[in-house]
């Protein structure tokens, strides 16, 4: 952990980071791709399931998969996907608390879209508390873990990537970070996707929870 005490740019994924998997707010993000792609590709939503899955798995992401088979307008896409009510999801004032504490630089790097960062963090009462935003029009539609969202992030935000930190609840997300320099955390997520490369040498740390995380990390900066 004395290795975090230098660092200066914390980079945080969104869904299922920022706030709890448990919460299932991705999942109505699933169904919104489902019924999108049962709608534009006139398939029932059984059959419109196995494409989003296969697309997913695929390359990276459902839309890129759509982009790239269906010629889909990504932005069209975004928009239906993220038009999501998350008026149920509670503030989350601890991890606000811990935000506040983290004088250095914040930013949020999201597959997902800036709409969607905006309406997540509105509802956990943090938004406000960051730096920039890194979303997938950012990344030109190319989504982590590909090479390129990485590099153009630390090219946007003028990160040096050896005093910067990725936490993430993906684990195959964090090898390209660690490639370039950064240090990483991976926030346990079992879910069989997420965690699948959890033991890869890649990881440098495991977390079960962000705040308690971000306590520490505060706890030794005033130390």
């Amino acid at each position: 952990m004395k290795k975090l005490k230098n660092i200066e740019f914390f980079i945080f994924d969104l869904d299922n980071t920022l706030y709890s998997g448990q919460t299932k707010v991705f999942e109505r993000i699933d169904k919104r791709m489902s019924e999108y792609i049962s709608k534009k590709l006139n398939v029932d939503l059984l059959e419109a399931k196995k494409i989003q899955k296969k697309y997913f798995y695929d390359t990276g992401t459902t839309l890129s998969g759509l982009m790239k088979y269906n010629n889909v307008d990504p932005y069209d896409f975004l928009s239906f996907v993220h038009d999501i009510d998350i008026s149920w999801l509670p503030k989350d004032l601890l991890l606000k608390e811990e935000l506040i504490k983290i004088k250095e630089k914040k930013y949020i790097f999201t597959n997902g879209s800036q709409s969607h960062v905006d309406n997540v963090t509105r509802q956990l009462g943090i938004e406000g508390l960051f730096d920039g935003v890194f979303d997938i029009v950012d990344a030109d539609f190319i989504p982590k873990p590909a090479i390129e969202p990485y590099q153009k992030i630390i090219k946007k935000f003028n990160l040096d990537p050896k005093k910067s930190v990725l936490i993430e609840d993906i684990a195959h997300n964090l090898k390209q970070a660690k490639s370039l320099g950064m240090k990483t955390v991976w926030l346990e997520n079992f879910e069989t996707f997420a965690s699948k490369d959890k033991d890869k040498p890649y990881i440098d740390y495991k977390i079960k929870n962000l705040t308690s995380f971000l306590q520490e990390i505060n706890i030794l900066k005033a130390a």
